[in-house]
């Protein structure tokens, strides 16, 4: 597995989640609460596979990679999405951590309680990372480029530089 893999794998990592995320709202909604507990539990672990992925991408890149698209509305649209996906995210990791003890715990009024603004901020910020993935990589993959990290001196490596060429 490659830096250059992972944006992939992250956003996979992200929709699966999302698959997981809503299968355990139908299946609470249908009052399977053993189906519901097993989804919830697989969301979160896609979800925390996902974060050690994330941050070791981060760690690991020489760079940040930045959408300079010629239309200025899908620049917008596409840091619109980026910083609420990025805020959310923040706020999401404490309220997941949360939402689960109660349930664990067998609290389920406190459970149902947070669960209510878990769950769709979790939703969120999951579907929006797939949607990050694909504006940077799919949609508009001619206009991103990679900028280096801050201090950074050296330039990116690239297939032919790695390869010894």
């Amino acid at each position: 597995m490659t830096v250059d893999q992972m944006p992939a794998i992250n956003a996979s990592l992200n929709g699966l989640a999302s698959v997981f995320l809503l299968l355990g709202y139908i299946f609470i909604k249908q009052d399977n609460r053993t189906a519901h507990k097993r989804c919830m539990i697989a969301a979160f672990s896609t979800s925390s596979i996902f974060l050690a992925c994330y941050l070791w991408y981060h760690y690991a890149s020489p760079g940040h990679t930045v959408l300079r698209h010629p239309e200025a509305w899908v620049n917008y649209l596409y840091y619109l999405i980026l910083i609420t996906h990025i805020i959310l995210a923040v706020i999401i990791l404490p309220m997941v951590f949360i939402t689960i003890n109660h349930a664990l715990r067998q609290r389920f009024d406190k459970h149902r309680r947070i669960a209510r603004w878990t769950w769709p901020i979790w939703m969120y910020v999951s579907v929006t990372g797939v949607v990050v993935y694909l504006f940077l990589y799919v949609l508009f993959a001619e206009y991103t480029e990679k900028k280096l990290k801050i201090g950074d001196t050296q330039k990116p490596p690239t297939e032919e530089t790695e390869n010894g060429q």
